[in-house]
């Protein structure tokens, strides 16, 4: 890397930018259809850009500079073409679809607004707000906090790790080494391995896919756990960590919390997209049943069992396929997950 250049840009769109961030199966794609109803809030985006980044930015193949610049310049392409009805997903099926938002026609009506010299106007006026659902990247967001400053907004969801597992067992075993992967790879021994296995790569290597899935949730949670805090202390980083279990249960103190780090309130349509999405519901997992949801394995919950039944059912269901090793592992994430966050009666 030639240290002589210093890699810069010094304007930028003045709009907030948030991010609702978690691992696989927390619940992500619920919370960003619920907040793009808030005024001035965007539909769901998603950012491998900035992703990439923050990942080449941990394996320390990008310069620390170029990688803030580059995430301040995505965040700013992202909130230009979202106004210019450019990279707008009409594919009706797509979580991130404009006919997944709740005013699919003010996308339409943009392809045809005058745009270009336009759009820098229009969001120093609208200040629209930037939504962008990312997967783990608060474990890695550290070149974010340094190039958006306060622009910045995370809500974290959290959830069971019993509930999560399902979906990423998904992943290692149905998405990883495919051509359909868009996480960042490192070689070793021969073998492609996702950037964020690089501490563990030995067990990484050597573990069934249920196995890896376990180890990867006591990775994340305890790096993730270590950047929260690193994040608040050094940078005041605006961060709302949100328990999945608790929202969909009541959500009002948490709606609340989201609209005033937003600087926001909620429309009329906020009522009938969280109805949509059976929020509050009175069983953790009443989801709003979409396709994508069912092949990541979520089910309907089973009739006559409540909460601690559900959880129970889960664990059955993993103790069949990992050792007693690592079955102790992920009890003891539950337990710490239960007594913190939430914990259903027994």
């Amino acid at each position: 890397m030639n240290e002589d250049i210093v890699v810069s840009r010094k304007d930028n769109f003045a709009c907030k930018v948030l991010f609702i961030d978690g691992l696989p199966g927390s619940g992500k794609s619920l919370f960003s259809p619920i907040i793009a109803t808030m005024d001035r809030v965007e539909k769901l985006n998603y950012t491998y850009e900035i992703e990439h980044i923050c990942a080449l930015r941990h394996m320390d193949k990008i310069s620390a500079d170029a990688a803030e610049v580059m995430i301040r310049m995505q965040a700013d392409l992202k909130i230009y073409n979202t106004m210019m009805g450019r990279e707008v997903n009409f594919r009706p099926t797509d979580v991130s679809s404009v006919f997944q938002n709740h005013n699919p026609m003010s996308y339409f009506k943009r392809l045809f607004d005058e745009g270009d010299k336009v759009v820098p106007e229009l969001i120093n006026k609208n200040q629209p707000i930037l939504n962008l659902t990312t997967h783990q990247l608060l474990a890695f967001s550290e070149p974010i906090w340094k190039s958006l400053g306060n622009r910045c907004i995370f809500i974290e969801i959290l959830r069971h790790p019993l509930y999560m597992f399902r979906q990423q067992l998904w992943n290692e075993e149905n998405l990883f080494g495919d051509a359909r992967s868009f996480d960042i790879y490192s070689l070793y021994k021969e073998r492609e391995i996702p950037y964020y296995a690089l501490e563990w790569k030995e067990e990484y290597v050597r573990l069934s896919p249920a196995e890896r899935t376990i180890n990867y949730f006591l990775y994340m949670t305890n790096r993730t756990n270590k950047a929260r805090e690193k994040m608040l202390r050094d940078y005041k980083a605006k961060i709302i960590t949100i328990p999945f279990e608790n929202f969909v249960i009541k959500p009002d103190k948490w709606m609340n919390r989201i609209t005033d780090a937003l600087g926001t309130k909620t429309s009329k349509y906020t009522d009938s997209v969280m109805h949509k999405h059976n929020v509050p519901r009175e069983k953790i997992a009443q989801s709003y049943d979409l396709p994508v949801y069912r092949r990541c394995g979520w089910v309907p919950p089973i009739e006559g069992l409540d909460e601690r039944g559900e959880l129970q059912n889960r664990r059955k269901e993993i103790a069949q396929k990992v050792s007693h090793g690592s079955m102790d592992i992920l009890d003891n994430l539950c337990g710490k997950y239960e007594e913190e966050y939430w914990s259903p009666s027994s």
